[in-house]
């Protein structure tokens, strides 16, 4: 296994043979070169080009290059250096862009980190990461204590800002199959995982993808996804494999998107169901004839959703199955052929699938299995967490989903049900185990385990079916949510939007609770309910 160590002890170990790596490259699967120096080419092809457009305006190649060129000086100011990891923590737009890129053109790592991650999570990422950097804004200068500082006050790769003279970045261009980007996860049970991914996974297998997705010709995306996000991590790769030109709107807002649609002619529109959804309901007409698809990802997508947005916006939606560990697949070969459950056709440039049995055995065709994946856009590992290789990577490097799946004849991929449960907000991942364990501490309930429920709006949302104990008073549903956030501090991202009462659990046939039918029951009970969260939905 091939290793790399940052200048501060991180150690990241690939765990795909390095036989493999080389075969994806001599195949011309992975371009065997770095972020920035592809980049760079581009910019080479076309420096007038746009590259860029976001509330401060457009930004060709040319202009972001030399913005690129500034933010390397500036790090290196600050003391970052090749083999440093360096977080990101600044709203979408030109200079969150420029950093990753300087970074890039450094020999060093990026750890993008969304920009709305509360104080604790930046802390805890940095800390594990152990980055050497965080560049950030005024607005967040006091969150990432512990870890040197610089504040990118928008004036400081301006064109006359202190490093107006920037010499382009020397010394050897960094190993392609070396670490380039941190992605974060969206959703944890507790801390944020990481994984770190080479430069010949982004702009290879991602690379590979974003091609799938975008097709040929001109891209202009409209990204209204936090490019610090693994989804959002579409954009960075689109801009250096594809040459695209990002639109990026910053925070989401449906009504400033459906008018950027009229107003940048994007040729695509990426964004996580509700996003789509919430823009395909604005009740404005714009002219959006420059889209040519619209791109979901981040949450299930369902039916109504990719009705809705066809009927809006006239244009197909494409369906993308992935996760941070690098599965990917997707219906752009045809997206009108989608129903719900069908990932798409998997694409061996991107990621190789295949359904196993519990110890690893490849199933046959038509059987239901663990999806496992692995190829040009499977990442090096997780970041200071082998437990989490342990548990979701076998030997030879196949990353285990932890969703049960089956392959059709013409090899489609159809996703069954989720093995490590979860439920989807809005494309933030929540995991029910917590609230689970907190609910069953409180005296009056017997048993309690959290479902997710269809939204039209959200995709999901979480209800707590809970069973009150014999004889005992039972708990109003604001009183269990008190308990949660006020008596065991249940994050309120996590708290259940909705109560269910039963006499008992389903059980199946080897006596655990049954969690499909659960499932059923709670969908039917709780439609067209409010939520029980004080204040209305969050």
């Amino acid at each position: 296994m091939t290793t790399w160590t940052s200048a501060a002890g991180l150690v990241l170990t690939d765990l795909v043979p390095a036989a493999l790596r080389a075969r994806w490259v001599g195949e011309g699967l992975c371009p065997g070169l770095d972020m920035y120096s592809l980049f760079l080419a581009r910019v080479g092809e076309d420096p007038a080009r746009e590259a860029v457009v976001d509330g401060r305006g457009t930004l060709d190649r040319a202009g972001l290059a030399a913005r690129v060129r500034r933010a390397a000086a500036a790090l290196a100011h600050h003391g970052a250096g090749a083999r440093d990891v360096i977080g990101v923590l600044l709203p979408d737009g030109r200079d969150a862009i420029a950093v990753e890129l300087a970074i890039a053109a450094l020999g060093a790592v990026a750890l993008p980190i969304p920009y709305g991650r509360s104080r604790a999570d930046v802390l805890s990422l940095l800390h594990r990461s152990r980055a050497a950097l965080v560049v950030t804004d005024p607005a967040r200068e006091g969150d990432p204590r512990g870890t040197p500082v610089w504040c990118a006050d928008g004036g400081a790769l301006d064109t006359d800002g202190p490093f107006a003279g920037a010499s382009p970045p020397g010394g050897a261009r960094p190993d392609p199959e070396s670490p380039a980007r941190i992605l974060v996860s969206s959703g944890s049970e507790g801390e944020p995982t990481m994984v770190a991914y080479s430069h010949n996974a982004m702009a290879g297998g991602r690379g590979n993808y974003a091609r799938a997705l975008l097709g040929g010709g001109p891209v202009r995306a409209l990204i209204p996804v936090p490019l610090a996000s693994s989804f959002g991590s579409l954009g960075i790769v689109s801009l250096v494999r594809l040459g695209a030109a990002l639109v990026v709107p910053g925070r989401f807002d449906p009504v400033a998107v459906l008018r950027s649609v009229e107003r940048d002619r994007p040729t695509h529109l990426i964004g996580v169901p509700t996003m789509l959804r919430r823009t395909a309901l604005v009740e404005e007409t714009a002219d959006t004839g420059s889209l040519r698809a619209l791109v979901s990802s981040g949450a299930p997508l369902h039916r109504d959703v990719r009705d809705l947005c066809e009927r809006r916006f006239g244009r197909p939606v494409v369906n993308v199955y992935g996760s941070t560990d690098g599965v990917n697949c997707h219906t752009a070969h045809d997206p009108g052929a989608w129903v719900p459950g069908m990932a798409g056709r998997p694409d061996p440039a991107v990621a190789e699938i295949r359904v196993c049995a519990p110890r690893g055995r490849a199933l046959p065709t038509g059987e239901v299995g663990e999806i496992r994946a692995r190829g040009p856009m499977t990442p090096l590992c997780h970041v200071a967490a082998p437990e989490l290789d342990a548990e979701r990577r076998d030997p030879g490097g196949w990353v285990r989903t932890g969703d049960a799946g089956r392959l059709d004849d013409d090899g489609t991929l159809w996703v069954v049900d989720r093995l490590r449960r979860t439920v989807i907000r809005g494309g933030v991942t929540l995991f029910p185990a917590e609230v689970e364990r907190a609910l069953a501490a409180h005296p009056a309930l017997g048993e309690a385990q959290c479902v997710p429920v269809p939204d039209p709006d959200l995709g999901e949302r979480m209800c707590a079916c809970v069973c009150p104990l014999p004889g005992v008073d039972p708990p109003t549903s604001r009183e269990l949510i008190a308990h949660l956030r006020d008596g065991h501090g249940v994050d309120v991202r996590a708290l259940p939007e909705h109560v269910l009462f039963l006499p008992a659990l389903p059980l199946g046939p080897t006596g655990k609770v049954c969690t499909a039918t659960l499932t059923r029951l709670a969908a039917g009970a709780v439609r067209d309910r409010p939520t029980v969260l004080p204040g209305g939905p969050r």
